[in-house]
């Protein structure tokens, strides 16, 4: 975790912050382990705090970073689709498949759209869309609204740390990473909570 933040820090303090953005927003929409949110945060803290970069152009960068990650982990999932390895094949994971394109069919929106906001959750759900056959012309818009959503998100909590930490862009830049990891946090807690409720029902029904 060290490390990440350092990287992070780095990046934040780079002349090429707005191409380093540009480019751990479109890794993280298929590559989990790169923290685009964090990045984000860090940027627009620092900015609340020094007036440094330009908020609108780090907003429109990282929305526009987003919507193509994901729609790469679309195309990722339409290209390797649901029957090419062995274990696809087996009756559970079949019957996931299958819960998962119900899914999509009723609530494709808020499935989308929700997903965003965990990075592991967006890379399952945004492949298993490509890989069901959703199609891409309603995938593509709603990956558009999902990518703006999250960037004015990620904007508020790093403007929020920055404007607490006035003149200290190192340490608003911190603040703001923790805020970041501690949203995350909570909305892995309550996606795993949800889960779980919905497996007792299918259990109970």
């Amino acid at each position: 975790m060290d490390v990440i933040n350092e990287l992070i820090m780095q990046a934040v303090a780079s002349p090429w912050l707005y191409l380093v953005l540009f480019g751990v927003t479109i890794l993280d929409g298929f590559f989990p382990p790169v923290p685009s949110e964090t990045v984000l945060v860090a940027a627009a803290a620092v900015a609340a705090s020094t007036g440094g970069a330009d908020l609108l152009l780090l907003g429109a960068i990282a929305a526009l970073g987003a919507a193509i990650g994901d729609n790469i982990a679309f195309l990722i999932g339409r290209k390797v689709g649901t029957t090419r390895f062995a274990w696809m094949r087996r009756p559970r994971v079949v019957t996931v498949f299958t819960s998962a394109q119900r899914a999509l069919e009723n609530r494709s929106a808020v499935l989308i759209l929700g997903a965003r906001y965990v990075p592991v959750g967006r890379v399952a759900v945004n492949m298993s869309a490509g890989a069901l056959g959703f199609p891409w012309r309603r995938f593509l818009p709603l990956s558009l609204i999902g990518g703006l959503s999250w960037s004015a998100f990620s904007l508020a909590i790093g403007l929020l740390a920055g404007s607490w930490v006035k003149g200290q862009p190192l340490l608003s830049a911190a603040l703001g990473i923790a805020i970041a990891l501690l949203v995350g946090l909570v909305i892995d807690r309550v996606a795993a909570v949800r889960r779980r409720r919905v497996a007792a029902l299918q259990l109970a029904g």
